[in-house]
């Protein structure tokens, strides 16, 4: 299984700070974190970036395996 870790805005909407979740790709991920979190969770999904071990996952044919870390990262500002 992934190990998945939420921050910020998506921490909050799921609760937890992160998850296992045996997905084969990135877009099967979105789906059952979507079942498992809810329609909000969803919406937040959406304007997340998620990072596989690190970079940056932008297609979701993006295959997973179950020692990857997936950070999922809502948008934020800085300086």
């Amino acid at each position: 299984m992934a190990t998945i870790r939420f921050f910020a805005a998506a921490a909050e909407s799921a609760a937890a700070d992160a998850a296992a979740v045996d997905a084969a790709t990135i877009g099967d991920l979105r789906a059952q974190l979507t079942s498992l979190y809810g329609d909000e969770f969803e919406h937040i999904l959406g304007r997340c970036s998620l990072l596989v071990n690190g970079t940056r996952a932008t297609d979701d044919t993006v295959p997973l395996s179950g020692s990857d870390t997936v950070d999922v990262l809502p948008p934020f500002a800085g300086g």
